[in-house]
Protein backbone atom coordinates (compact mmCIF):
# COMPACT_ATOMS: atom_id res chain seq x y z
CA UNK A 1 0.00 0.00 0.00
CA UNK A 2 1.36 3.15 -0.73
CA UNK A 3 0.64 6.52 1.60
CA UNK A 4 1.12 9.72 -0.16
CA UNK A 5 2.05 12.29 2.28
CA UNK A 6 1.86 16.40 1.90
CA UNK A 7 5.71 15.72 1.40
CA UNK A 8 5.67 14.01 -1.35
CA UNK A 9 6.86 14.94 -4.92
CA UNK A 10 4.40 15.56 -7.31
CA UNK A 11 5.53 17.56 -9.93
CA UNK A 12 7.62 20.96 -11.12
CA UNK A 13 8.66 22.68 -7.95
CA UNK A 14 8.73 21.27 -4.45
CA UNK A 15 7.20 24.73 -3.24
CA UNK A 16 4.16 23.90 -5.36
CA UNK A 17 3.42 20.44 -4.27
CA UNK A 18 0.26 19.81 -2.58
CA UNK A 19 -2.31 16.76 -1.79
CA UNK A 20 -5.12 16.52 -3.54
CA UNK A 21 -6.89 17.27 -0.06
CA UNK A 22 -5.25 20.48 0.04
CA UNK A 23 -5.85 21.58 -3.59
CA UNK A 24 -9.77 20.68 -2.94
CA UNK A 25 -9.69 22.93 0.27
CA UNK A 26 -8.50 25.36 -1.56
CA UNK A 27 -11.78 25.79 -3.83
CA UNK A 28 -14.29 24.39 -1.41
CA UNK A 29 -17.33 26.17 -0.73
CA UNK A 30 -17.75 27.15 2.99
CA UNK A 31 -19.81 25.25 4.79
CA UNK A 32 -23.40 26.69 6.37
CA UNK A 33 -23.12 28.07 9.42
CA UNK A 34 -24.90 26.35 12.48
CA UNK A 35 -26.87 28.43 14.93
CA UNK A 36 -24.13 28.16 17.27
CA UNK A 37 -21.39 29.26 15.07
CA UNK A 38 -23.81 31.82 13.16
CA UNK A 39 -24.72 33.52 16.62
CA UNK A 40 -28.34 35.21 14.68
CA UNK A 41 -28.89 32.14 12.57
CA UNK A 42 -32.11 30.76 13.51
CA UNK A 43 -31.81 26.80 15.18
CA UNK A 44 -33.08 23.34 13.21
CA UNK A 45 -36.66 22.94 12.77
CA UNK A 46 -39.34 21.80 13.92
CA UNK A 47 -39.23 24.00 16.75
CA UNK A 48 -40.40 21.63 20.33
CA UNK A 49 -42.91 23.74 22.83
CA UNK A 50 -43.60 22.88 26.20
CA UNK A 51 -47.55 21.75 27.70
CA UNK A 52 -47.48 25.35 29.32
CA UNK A 53 -46.51 28.17 26.54
CA UNK A 54 -45.12 31.60 28.54
CA UNK A 55 -45.41 34.24 26.13
CA UNK A 56 -44.32 37.70 25.66
CA UNK A 57 -46.48 40.14 23.21
CA UNK A 58 -45.33 43.39 22.92
CA UNK A 59 -43.68 43.22 26.97
CA UNK A 60 -46.80 42.11 28.50
CA UNK A 61 -46.18 38.74 29.58
CA UNK A 62 -49.32 36.08 29.43
CA UNK A 63 -49.05 31.93 29.95
CA UNK A 64 -51.21 29.89 28.79
CA UNK A 65 -51.62 25.87 27.18
CA UNK A 66 -50.38 25.02 23.90
CA UNK A 67 -53.66 23.50 23.42
CA UNK A 68 -55.27 26.48 23.32
CA UNK A 69 -52.40 28.26 21.08
CA UNK A 70 -53.32 25.51 19.01
CA UNK A 71 -57.41 25.90 19.71
CA UNK A 72 -58.51 26.17 15.68
CA UNK A 73 -55.92 25.40 12.98
CA UNK A 74 -56.75 27.96 10.23
CA UNK A 75 -54.96 30.48 12.59
CA UNK A 76 -51.70 32.33 12.82
CA UNK A 77 -51.13 31.31 16.40
CA UNK A 78 -52.01 27.69 15.98
CA UNK A 79 -49.46 28.07 13.09
CA UNK A 80 -47.04 30.14 14.75
CA UNK A 81 -46.47 27.21 17.42
CA UNK A 82 -47.26 24.54 15.30
CA UNK A 83 -43.26 23.21 15.06
CA UNK A 84 -42.91 24.01 11.76
CA UNK A 85 -41.92 27.82 12.71
CA UNK A 86 -39.12 29.13 14.40
CA UNK A 87 -40.09 31.54 17.34
CA UNK A 88 -37.66 33.86 18.97
CA UNK A 89 -37.29 34.27 23.09
CA UNK A 90 -37.21 36.74 24.95
CA UNK A 91 -34.03 37.12 27.94
CA UNK A 92 -36.24 35.35 30.20
CA UNK A 93 -37.32 32.23 27.46
CA UNK A 94 -40.49 33.56 27.25
CA UNK A 95 -41.60 33.00 23.34
CA UNK A 96 -42.08 36.87 21.58
CA UNK A 97 -44.23 37.60 19.84
CA UNK A 98 -43.71 41.05 17.68
CA UNK A 99 -47.19 42.83 18.25
CA UNK A 100 -48.80 45.17 20.94
CA UNK A 101 -50.12 42.75 23.54
CA UNK A 102 -53.20 45.18 24.89
CA UNK A 103 -56.13 43.01 24.04
CA UNK A 104 -54.47 39.93 23.40
CA UNK A 105 -55.53 38.74 27.14
CA UNK A 106 -59.39 39.06 24.97
CA UNK A 107 -57.92 36.83 22.55
CA UNK A 108 -57.00 34.05 24.94
CA UNK A 109 -59.66 34.09 26.93
CA UNK A 110 -62.01 33.59 23.46
CA UNK A 111 -59.58 30.60 22.52
CA UNK A 112 -60.26 29.10 26.07
CA UNK A 113 -64.02 29.32 27.00
CA UNK A 114 -65.45 31.63 23.99
CA UNK A 115 -65.68 34.29 26.28
CA UNK A 116 -66.26 38.06 24.25
CA UNK A 117 -64.80 41.03 25.17
CA UNK A 118 -66.83 44.13 26.63
CA UNK A 119 -68.71 45.72 24.64
CA UNK A 120 -66.30 48.78 24.29
CA UNK A 121 -63.57 46.84 23.40
CA UNK A 122 -65.43 45.09 20.49
CA UNK A 123 -63.36 46.90 17.86
CA UNK A 124 -60.16 46.88 19.10
CA UNK A 125 -60.60 43.11 19.40
CA UNK A 126 -62.15 42.86 16.27
CA UNK A 127 -58.81 44.21 15.20
CA UNK A 128 -56.85 41.95 16.80
CA UNK A 129 -58.62 38.82 15.48
CA UNK A 130 -57.95 39.71 11.82
CA UNK A 131 -54.17 40.03 12.80
CA UNK A 132 -54.12 36.76 13.87
CA UNK A 133 -56.40 35.46 11.44
CA UNK A 134 -59.29 33.57 14.36
CA UNK A 135 -62.32 33.40 12.03
CA UNK A 136 -64.44 31.93 14.49
CA UNK A 137 -63.73 34.71 17.14
CA UNK A 138 -64.51 37.67 13.77
CA UNK A 139 -67.25 35.23 13.01
CA UNK A 140 -69.03 36.45 16.98
CA UNK A 141 -67.90 39.64 17.13
CA UNK A 142 -69.53 40.85 14.05
CA UNK A 143 -72.60 39.67 15.58
CA UNK A 144 -72.81 42.10 18.22
CA UNK A 145 -72.99 45.87 18.93
CA UNK A 146 -71.18 47.81 17.41
CA UNK A 147 -70.10 45.67 15.00
CA UNK A 148 -73.89 44.82 14.02
CA UNK A 149 -75.14 47.87 14.00
CA UNK A 150 -72.17 49.30 11.67
CA UNK A 151 -73.23 46.56 8.89
CA UNK A 152 -76.42 48.48 9.01
CA UNK A 153 -74.79 51.46 8.57
CA UNK A 154 -73.14 50.31 5.57
CA UNK A 155 -75.62 48.82 3.95
CA UNK A 156 -77.21 52.62 4.19
CA UNK A 157 -74.13 54.31 3.14
CA UNK A 158 -74.09 51.49 0.66
CA UNK A 159 -76.39 53.28 -1.49
CA UNK A 160 -74.17 56.38 -2.14
CA UNK A 161 -70.68 55.14 -4.22
CA UNK A 162 -69.22 58.09 -3.35
CA UNK A 163 -69.41 58.71 0.22
CA UNK A 164 -65.89 58.20 1.25
CA UNK A 165 -64.53 60.51 -1.44
CA UNK A 166 -66.63 63.58 -0.43
CA UNK A 167 -65.75 62.77 2.90
CA UNK A 168 -62.29 63.39 1.62
CA UNK A 169 -63.64 66.99 -0.05
CA UNK A 170 -64.15 67.82 3.25
CA UNK A 171 -61.38 67.17 5.00
CA UNK A 172 -59.49 68.74 2.00
CA UNK A 173 -61.29 71.62 1.74
CA UNK A 174 -61.33 72.92 5.61
CA UNK A 175 -57.61 72.38 5.35
CA UNK A 176 -56.67 74.13 2.82
CA UNK A 177 -58.83 77.27 3.94
CA UNK A 178 -57.21 77.00 7.31
CA UNK A 179 -53.86 77.43 6.21
CA UNK A 180 -54.88 79.67 3.55
CA UNK A 181 -55.87 81.73 6.62
CA UNK A 182 -54.08 81.07 9.15
CA UNK A 183 -57.31 80.32 10.79
CA UNK A 184 -57.80 77.41 14.04
CA UNK A 185 -61.01 76.60 12.15
CA UNK A 186 -62.49 76.60 8.59
CA UNK A 187 -66.09 76.63 7.49
CA UNK A 188 -67.93 75.27 4.49
CA UNK A 189 -70.97 74.59 2.93
CA UNK A 190 -72.62 71.56 2.77
CA UNK A 191 -75.85 69.98 0.91
CA UNK A 192 -77.46 67.18 1.97
CA UNK A 193 -80.66 66.05 0.29
CA UNK A 194 -83.09 62.77 0.19
CA UNK A 195 -84.73 63.49 -2.80
CA UNK A 196 -83.53 64.58 -6.03
CA UNK A 197 -86.96 66.72 -7.09
CA UNK A 198 -87.52 69.77 -5.69
CA UNK A 199 -89.93 70.07 -3.14
CA UNK A 200 -92.10 73.13 -1.77
CA UNK A 201 -95.06 72.78 0.70
CA UNK A 202 -97.45 74.34 -0.83
CA UNK A 203 -97.01 72.37 -3.91
CA UNK A 204 -96.97 68.81 -2.83
CA UNK A 205 -99.79 67.96 -4.48
CA UNK A 206 -98.82 68.49 -8.19
CA UNK A 207 -95.40 67.26 -7.36
CA UNK A 208 -95.71 63.78 -8.07
CA UNK A 209 -97.68 64.48 -11.30
CA UNK A 210 -94.53 66.70 -12.57
CA UNK A 211 -91.82 64.39 -11.19
CA UNK A 212 -93.69 61.18 -13.74
CA UNK A 213 -94.85 63.35 -16.78
CA UNK A 214 -92.19 65.92 -17.47
CA UNK A 215 -90.78 66.21 -20.70
CA UNK A 216 -87.04 65.65 -21.43
CA UNK A 217 -86.81 69.74 -21.86
CA UNK A 218 -88.57 70.05 -18.60
CA UNK A 219 -86.25 68.11 -17.07
CA UNK A 220 -82.91 69.53 -17.75
CA UNK A 221 -84.58 72.83 -16.05
CA UNK A 222 -84.70 70.65 -12.91
CA UNK A 223 -81.07 69.76 -13.19
CA UNK A 224 -78.80 72.03 -11.16
CA UNK A 225 -75.58 71.94 -8.68
CA UNK A 226 -76.36 73.97 -5.28
CA UNK A 227 -74.24 76.83 -4.73
CA UNK A 228 -72.26 74.61 -1.71
CA UNK A 229 -68.29 73.16 -1.49
CA UNK A 230 -69.75 69.60 -1.34
CA UNK A 231 -73.27 67.73 -1.88
CA UNK A 232 -74.66 64.24 -0.51
CA UNK A 233 -77.32 62.52 -1.81
CA UNK A 234 -80.07 61.76 -3.64
CA UNK A 235 -80.71 57.93 -2.28
CA UNK A 236 -83.98 56.09 -1.75
CA UNK A 237 -84.17 54.43 1.49
CA UNK A 238 -85.91 55.00 4.68
CA UNK A 239 -82.98 56.80 6.38
CA UNK A 240 -83.67 60.11 6.05
CA UNK A 241 -80.86 63.73 5.93
CA UNK A 242 -80.27 63.72 9.37
CA UNK A 243 -79.45 59.72 9.51
CA UNK A 244 -76.69 61.02 7.04
CA UNK A 245 -75.27 63.80 9.16
CA UNK A 246 -74.93 61.47 11.89
CA UNK A 247 -73.26 59.39 9.55
CA UNK A 248 -70.57 62.10 8.25
CA UNK A 249 -70.15 63.28 11.81
CA UNK A 250 -69.11 60.33 12.80
CA UNK A 251 -66.96 59.58 10.73
CA UNK A 252 -65.07 62.54 10.71
CA UNK A 253 -64.68 62.33 14.30
CA UNK A 254 -63.71 58.99 13.93
CA UNK A 255 -60.73 60.40 12.00
CA UNK A 256 -59.67 62.78 15.62
CA UNK A 257 -61.63 65.59 13.44
CA UNK A 258 -63.71 67.88 15.41
CA UNK A 259 -66.45 69.20 13.37
CA UNK A 260 -69.77 71.31 14.55
CA UNK A 261 -72.89 72.05 11.95
CA UNK A 262 -75.86 73.58 11.72
CA UNK A 263 -78.87 74.16 8.98
CA UNK A 264 -78.47 77.87 7.71
CA UNK A 265 -81.41 77.48 5.19
CA UNK A 266 -82.08 76.23 1.67
CA UNK A 267 -80.73 76.48 -1.53
CA UNK A 268 -83.71 78.22 -2.97
CA UNK A 269 -82.57 78.64 -6.39
CA UNK A 270 -85.73 79.48 -9.02
CA UNK A 271 -86.08 76.66 -11.68
CA UNK A 272 -89.14 76.44 -13.51
CA UNK A 273 -92.54 78.40 -12.84
CA UNK A 274 -93.07 78.11 -9.29
CA UNK A 275 -90.77 75.61 -7.93
CA UNK A 276 -87.54 76.04 -6.12
CA UNK A 277 -84.84 74.15 -4.98
CA UNK A 278 -85.82 73.31 -1.38
CA UNK A 279 -82.47 70.91 -0.22
CA UNK A 280 -81.24 72.09 3.04
CA UNK A 281 -77.74 73.77 3.42
CA UNK A 282 -75.79 72.97 6.18
CA UNK A 283 -72.52 74.97 7.27
CA UNK A 284 -70.05 72.63 8.74
CA UNK A 285 -66.82 73.85 11.29
CA UNK A 286 -64.51 71.74 11.28
CA UNK A 287 -61.56 72.96 14.32
CA UNK A 288 -57.79 71.70 13.68
CA UNK A 289 -56.81 72.46 17.26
Amino acid sequence: MVVVTGQNKVSGNPDDAMSSSDAEDDFQEPATPTATQAGQSLPLLPQQFPEVVPLNVGGMCFTTRLSTLRRYEDTMLAAMFSGRHYIPTDAEGRYFIDRDGTYFGDILNFLRSGDLPPRERVRSVYKEAQYYSIGPLLDCLEDVQPLKGEKVRQAFLGLMPYYKDQLERIIEIAKLRAMQRKARFAKLKVCVFKEEMPITPYECPHFNSLRFERSESETKLFEHHCEVDVSFGPWEAVADVYDLLHCIVTDLSDRGITVDHQCIGVCDKHLINHYYCKRPIYEFKITWW
